[in-house]
């Protein structure tokens, strides 16, 4: 076992000088979290108020608290981020039921490593852990190259039951030649398993994350882990990060050698490091055992799609951003009885889940401008004076990088009005789907800058509706029910709402209907259309809370008609009546409120905004005055 041995020495003695390099840092860092609410002042402010908006997914009490804020040092956001992070992250170890039956299900997918060189004899141990239905994480110094893959195995279930006996284990050999990649410097190794997924399943997979958000200074960590390659072990929140590096996680805690590979995870179960190196604590009074070091996920990630692979490998690799079958929303139905172990047997019964937002941004696709038969319609083209006003997606890999991509939708941000400029929306009426709407759970997108997004400090106490862009059922369409739902929750971002007084955004007017109007109108070939969504920014709009309110909106459908031609129509509508006065004392002037279907080429005007050929496809395109306007009382008014 030497080699091993000299590779993992090599990976301590790398992480004991990043450690002693930090030290007067993360001391100070250890001093601040022995303060009452030091946690929120422990780590960057963007990270706190991103950690927050992610804790907000679980906990539907949690509220945003501006990073702006935490960074100036706002009394009232640093009570309010301390005391969030106080309750749900600093707890005296009394956590909900649920996160035992989320460890029972994650430490089902780790396994013993079992490292093997040509002539089958055993050269060492190391954790693994399922990270796809057929892909396996651990660390390069475990596995450091295709051949002593091929050559090792994985065992799953080497542990003891509630009655204190083994329980069988289940040994799978890797296949490299399928799929491996190894690095060095990340100290990783990702690898397929020569098994069935029949054979995989009863162990599901812990889902790789690549957003932001999940570890900041102070949140505990579990390892699951087979420490000195004995069996399984679970080391229960008594690891605490003290420091977060560029590319790795710094956490005090008493895993021993032999926890190679084993992954790291959050108190909601996600993956947020994978350990790989642990520093004697001697010398440094502030830890008790060992300062251990994991590389993090994001930036595993990050290597990953910055690579080319085959596209059999590409295949495999796109599996980790699906979500195992264990952890998709369910609704309706019995609930499920879970019998998985940890190291010890637990039956448990799981409800049926709620719809939740993905949080690994890395798999939306956007709106696609080719989705109507035989035409093109891109997303709408800003002018030069507002591309600086764009909010960037600070994720983008492509250009244009201020575009926001959802499950079958985009939206493009205003970064100083904090709304968005515009949604682009694809909807399949052959494949949509009625899904129950569960209670509503909005959040920031991680994407983009807090400070460029308005959140819920403006809808307490007042009567205002965070109004869908994106209407919450149009994108949800798909071949399956989970792939539906991952677009009707990606609508509850806040980058997907705008300000609307309540009797305009619950109103059953013509205006709600119009979409499924021209989705199903008899002449609307395919039954698609693409929408274009958006708030009229004025320069005048008035204050409330710091926020100018809209007091136009507006929308472009397109569609093919059976003919085969495209026809765009426009809709203008005001809710200015509704929320003149907010701002004085609460008092309201309530006016009445129209549709309005008007050529596409005055929304062009209105916004700014250029939409390429679809002025041309407008039925109105014949009226040449730009202050023509057809008033919709009833469908029967529709130009089309």
């Amino acid at each position: 076992m030497d080699v091993q041995t000299d590779r993992q020495s090599e990976q301590q003695e790398a992480a004991a000088g990043r450690a002693a390099e930090r030290t007067g840092e993360r001391q100070a860092k250890i001093a601040l979290l022995r303060t009452p609410g030091g946690i929120a002042e422990a780590d960057e402010p963007s990270r706190v108020a991103t950690r927050i908006d992610r804790l907000g997914r679980y906990y539907p009490d949690v509220r945003p608290v501006s990073p702006a804020a935490i960074a100036a040092g706002d009394p009232a956001a640093m009570t309010a981020a301390g005391a969030i992070l106080e309750r749900i992250v600093s707890t005296d170890d009394l956590l909900g039921v649920g996160y035992l039956e989320g460890g029972v299900t994650a430490s089902a997918a780790v396994g013993r490593v079992n490292i093997r060189n040509d002539q089958g004899r055993l050269v060492g141990y190391g954790t693994g852990s399922l990270v796809s239905a057929e892909l396996l994480l651990t660390n390069h110094h475990v596995l450091p190259d295709a051949a002593t893959a091929g050559f090792s195995v994985i065992e799953f279930d080497y542990q003891d039951g509630i009655d204190g006996l083994p329980r069988p284990v289940r040994a799978f050999a890797l296949d490299p030649d399928r799929f491996f990649v190894a690095d060095h410097a990340l100290d990783f190794a990702l690898v397929a398993v020569k098994a069935t997924a029949d054979e995989l399943r009863p162990f599901g997979y812990n889902r790789l994350i690549g957003s932001e958000g999940k570890a900041i200074v102070g949140d505990f960590v579990t390892i699951v882990q087979h420490p000195g390659g004995g069996k399984k072990q679970v080391a229960l929140r008594e690891n605490r990060v003290v420091d977060v590096l560029e590319e790795f996680l710094h956490y005090e805690t008493d895993t021993e050698p032999g926890s190679s590979g084993s992954p790291v995870f959050n108190d909601q179960w996600e993956v947020v490091a994978l350990h790989h190196a642990s520093v004697p604590a001697e010398g440094r009074a502030e830890y008790g055992g060992f300062l251990n070091e994991g590389i993090r996920v994001s930036k595993l990630l990050k290597f990953l799609r910055g690579r080319p692979f085959p596209p059999t490998q590409q295949a495999l690799l796109d599996g980790l951003s699906v979500r195992p079958e264990r952890a998709r929303p369910v609704t309706g139905g019995a609930p499920q009885v879970l019998t998985l172990s940890m190291p010890f047997d637990i039956r448990l019964r799981a409800e049926p889940a709620t719809g939740r937002i993905d949080p690994d941004y890395s798999n939306r696709e956007g709106y696609d401008p080719a989705f109507l038969p035989g035409h093109t319609v891109p997303l709408p083209g800003l002018p030069d004076a507002l591309v600086p006003l764009a909010a960037i997606n600070r994720q983008a890999t492509g250009e244009p990088r201020y575009v926001l991509p959802y499950h079958h939708f985009s939206v493009v941000m205003h970064r100083q009005r904090r709304l968005a400029m515009f949604t682009a929306v694809n909807i399949d009426g052959r494949t949509s789907r009625s899904l129950h709407r569960e209670a509503d759970h909005w959040s920031l997108d991680p994407r983009v800058a807090a400070t460029e997004q308005i959140g819920e400090e403006i809808y307490r106490d007042n009567p205002l509706d965070r109004g869908h862009l994106v209407r919450r059922l149009d994108p949800a369409w798909g071949a399956t029910e989970p792939i539906a739902r991952l677009g009707n929750d990606d609508t509850f971002h806040f980058t997907n709402c705008s300000p609307q007084h309540k009797d305009f955004n619950q109103n059953k007017t013509t205006w709600a209907g119009l979409e499924d109007y021209v989705l199903n109108n008899a002449d609307n070939f395919d039954l698609k259309v693409s929408v274009v969504t958006g708030p009229v920014l004025a320069a005048d709009d008035d204050h409330y809370r710091g926020v100018q309110l809209p007091r136009q909106f507006w929308k472009v459908v397109a569609m093919v008609k059976a003919r085969g031609t495209l026809s765009a129509t426009a809709y203008l509508l005001s809710q200015e009546e509704l929320i003149r006065g907010l701002e004085a004392a609460g008092e309201f002037d309530y006016g009445a409120y129209r549709t309005y279907q008007v050529p596409v080429r005055r929304i062009a005007e209105l916004t700014g905004l250029s939409f390429g050929d679809l002025p041309g496809a407008d039925p109105l395109a014949v009226l040449e005055s730009t202050s023509a306007v057809q008033e919709i009382r009833t469908a029967a008014d529709l130009v089309l």
